[in-house]
């Protein structure tokens, strides 16, 4: 069984701004520090779990690019803050899982479905996992509503978060 986590793996989440003050607010890339993919090769299965505590804020990005001095230390403390307590409510929800129900190989990669486990809510989930620069890598888009989290907002929702969260997912590629 091959096991990843932060250490030889990463999981980024990347929110997008939205609303009448979008251009006073930041896209943001986050990331999460703690997380284990186990993936079982015998069974091919796929069981994860997500600590929704360990995100952190990397930077904000500007048109689609890493901007890593725009956001001082306390503006990353106040909006881990946001995300924690106001859009995850980590401390009633403290693990994301995820569990496949069908990985199959397709092409050079796999096609992957299952359960995701966020919030109080389980939704089915699709993804492909693709070859990349010696890793196996995933993207997803989260409808934030599916899992009965409301997107950020501020200043009376002239200034919020948009409802999909891009997740990409990267491990080494086994031998």
């Amino acid at each position: 069984m091959a096991r990843f986590d932060a250490y030889n793996s990463e999981c980024l989440l990347f929110s997008f701004k939205d609303g009448l003050l979008a251009r006073l607010a930041h896209d943001l890339k986050l990331q999460v520090e703690r997380f284990s993919i186990e993936v079982d090769e015998s069974t091919k299965s796929i069981q994860a779990t997500f600590d929704p505590s360990s995100i952190s804020v990397v930077c904000a990005r500007a048109d689609g690019r890493d901007d890593p001095s725009t956001l001082s230390k306390g503006d990353k403390k106040k909006i881990y803050d946001n995300v924690s307590k106001d859009v995850l409510h980590v401390r009633k929800f403290p693990e994301i899982r995820f569990e496949s129900s069908k990985v199959v190989e397709r092409g050079d990669g796999f096609s992957v479905e299952g359960t995701l486990h966020l919030h109080g809510k389980s939704r089915s989930l699709q993804a492909t996992v693709r070859p990349d620069a010696g890793r196996w890598r995933t993207e997803v888009r989260l409808h934030q509503p599916d899992y009965g989290i409301k997107p950020y907002t501020a200043a009376l929702g002239a200034l919020k978060v948009k409802p999909d969260v891009l997740v990409r997912i990267s491990v080494p590629r086994e031998s």
